[in-house]
């Protein structure tokens, strides 16, 4: 039988919010660009914490979508997805991959004439996931 966890309306709450605050990028590039290169050079316990939250949610997505394959909702595949997307993120800066912080570091080049699709492609990911959020959210309480 098909079933919501409490916890995936949740998941899909959080990273719509996450993706949603990108608005302040579109309408203040140097603040937004300074903010975020700060977080990821210096490390501290912001991002530990933001991180390891990402981490553990993408994890649980994951675990969840190996486990019910056989009786998946579509929008699960976003777990397998975009948690494993995510999670290579995490993994290239962690590690430090060139090429990874090159592609950084030009998604953060307030001078570049990309910067409005990139940061306004992450709004409209953000304002899918965190609707997505509601409407299982709603969903979840009917199975309840």
């Amino acid at each position: 039988m098909k079933r919501i966890y409490a916890w995936e309306p949740w998941f899909f709450l959080f990273f719509g919010v996450f993706h949603l605050h990108r608005i302040w990028g579109l309408v203040h590039r140097s603040s937004y660009a300074a903010f975020w290169t700060g977080i990821l050079q210096n490390k501290g316990i912001v991002y530990f914490v933001l991180m390891g939250i990402l981490a553990l949610l993408c994890i649980c997505g994951i675990v969840t979508f190996c486990k019910k394959r056989k009786t998946n909702y579509w929008w699960r595949w976003i777990y397998l997805l975009g948690g494993g997307y995510l999670l290579f993120d995490l993994f290239s800066i962690a590690v430090g991959l060139k090429v990874w912080n090159d592609i950084l570091m030009f998604m953060f080049d307030v001078a570049s004439p990309w910067w409005n699709l990139i940061w306004g492609f992450f709004v409209i990911l953000g304002a899918f996931v965190f609707c997505l959020g509601i409407v299982l959210l709603k969903e979840r309480k009917a199975q309840i």
